[in-house]
């Protein structure tokens, strides 16, 4: 049914309609003629839109009119003109044809509100119409205005940025020795005020970006923040003539949020033109691992020599006392609270002497001894030693294995030493009727196969800062315990050739897992 039909209709028959009730009666009618209209008489750029586009706009645009003719609410249109000014000044549309696009909602109304309202009413109605337009307008045209001004001062502003960069990097492409520095395996920069001026493919290579993606940017931007404080106060000292070091080390942050150790050789250089501070960084990972493994191997050299300097002194005198509390014991003397002091002695004298033993192992030069071996059995043996454990904390483990496994070059017995590690693991963490969940699956990463084995519980889990501290020698979160189990664990796995990860379960709990090699001919 057409505007102009349904205007000569009166759905309430005789009576006439207020302001409201006309409004609201044909609203759909009046979006409807107004889409029609926005699409076909008001401009070129009105044609080419979305009709779904122009529906959605000009639906807000009547409900927010209605607000504000029959409630005086101006926050409706005042969001609306808002989002309208940014849509059209996106869209390139000039100002002259949104407030054409406004006025037809007057040109639409009004005859509605001539046929259908009574004179007393009419004047009111016809003067609030023209007061919610004139508001529309004039609040519209002012913001158009000023989002205009802004986006050319903004985009002025940048083509002035644009140009100074521009020049900056015209200059610094005259350096005479380009060629070398290109060349070179090393990151090479130039900066400027804080921004970098110039850098080769080695320092964007390093740090993950292209080259367009440097050039401007401010220096922070490429350190880690752990060391950005440390080097802006080493590089405002640099350019301010004040003590500062030429050679240091800091943690370089790369695209994708990474950071790795990095050293920098900086150099200031002053000419007619400014200040400018040369470097050249160079990735350090290598020796900082070198590093950290040569404190590691003098520190299990330490151990090794106190563990057996130790063990020769306690074995044979925890085993008398052991032998002599056991046969105290069975003594018929005894009362029976004093039988129960003599097994809690017993056992803490075989909890000793588990932490020696497990020093010793420790301290001793790791002998693998492989052979053609599948990990779901040495798995399935592990859980079956471990059932009393399990048991005792009414734990029913759950093994989810791949039947396809191949079989891999393994050390049966030290890999059962790290599966009865990881289950005690678990078992201790766990509250009673706990979870543990193991799974042996296969995977391929850039071309390499594996086999990875997880072990999850449902435990309080691990703090995610100490993630990377659980394999550390001598680290426990335990009252009990040396410490020593995660460490042989890892010191296993890694002779095998493969990896162990701690990582966080959600919702709770902690999950490990270790990856193996399936070396061909597996």
């Amino acid at each position: 049914m057409s505007l102009l039909h349904e205007s000569h209709q009166n759905p309430l028959g005789a009576r006439l309609m207020s302001l409201r009730e006309v409004l609201l009666f044909f609203r759909q009618a009046i979006i409807d003629e107004w889409v029609r209209r926005l699409h076909t008489q008001v401009s070129k750029q009105y044609s080419l839109r979305p009709l779904a586009e122009l529906y959605q706009t000009v639906t807000e645009a009547c409900d927010a009119n209605f607000a504000l003719i029959i409630n005086s609410d101006f926050g409706p249109i005042n969001d609306f003109i808002s989002k309208i000014t940014k849509m059209r000044l996106e869209a390139g549309f000039s100002l002259s044809d949104v407030q054409k696009a406004f006025e037809l909602y007057r040109t639409i109304v009004t005859p509605l509100v001539l046929d259908h309202v009574g004179d007393q009413e009419l004047k009111l109605a016809i003067s609030k119409i023209n007061d919610c337009l004139a508001y529309t307008i004039h609040r519209f045209s002012d913001y158009f205005q000023k989002m205009h001004e802004m986006t050319i001062v903004n985009h002025n502003k940048e083509l002035e940025l644009k140009l100074k960069l521009k020049t900056i990097e015209m200059r610094e492409s005259e350096l005479k020795y380009m060629t070398l520095v290109e060349e070179i395996n090393e990151g090479y920069f130039v900066i400027r005020n804080g921004r970098i001026v110039f850098a080769n493919n080695a320092f964007c290579q390093m740090h993950g970006y292209k080259h367009s993606e440097v050039i401007g940017k401010p220096f922070w931007m490429f350190i880690s923040a752990e060391s950005r404080d440390r080097v802006t106060q080493i590089y405002n000292d640099a350019i301010s003539n004040k003590p500062a070091p030429n050679i240091f080390e800091y943690m370089r942050l790369t695209k994708d949020g990474k950071s790795f150790p990095t050293e920098i050789t900086a150099k200031v250089r002053r000419h007619k033109d400014g200040i400018e501070n040369i470097g050249i960084c160079r990735d350090i990972t290598w020796r900082v691992e070198l590093q950290k493994k040569s404190i590691e191997a003098e520190q299990l050299r330490y151990v090794a020599q106190v563990t057996s300097s130790l063990s020769h002194e306690l074995r044979n005198p925890l085993a008398s006392i052991k032998l002599n509390l056991q046969i105290l014991a069975k003594s018929p003397l005894l009362q029976w609270n004093d039988v129960r002091r003599v097994e809690i002695a017993v056992g803490e004298l075989i909890r000793l002497e588990g932490i020696l033993n497990e020093l010793l192992e420790f301290s001793r030069p790791l002998d693998v001894r492989l052979e053609p071996a599948n990990l779901n059995d040495i798995i399935s043996f592990c859980m079956e030693v471990m059932e009393p454990r399990f048991g005792e904390k009414g734990i029913l483990p759950v093994f989810e294995a791949d039947p396809a496994l191949p079989k891999l070059p393994l050390d049966p017995q030290k890999m059962t030493q790290v599966f009865v590690n990881l289950f005690n693991n678990s078992i201790e963490a766990v509250n009673r009727g706990g979870m543990v969940i193991v799974t042996t699956t296969q995977r391929e990463e850039d071309g390499n196969h594996y086999v990875d084995v997880t072990v999850e519980d449902n435990g309080p889990g691990i703090d995610k800062e100490l993630l990377e501290e659980v394999f550390t020698p001598f680290f426990t979160t335990k009252s009990k315990g040396t410490g020593l189990g995660l460490s042989i664990v890892k010191r296993i796995v890694e002779s095998h050739g493969g990896t162990v990860q701690a990582k966080l379960r959600y919702p709770k709990g902690a999950t490990f897992v270790v990856s193996l090699p399936i070396r061909r001919g597996s």
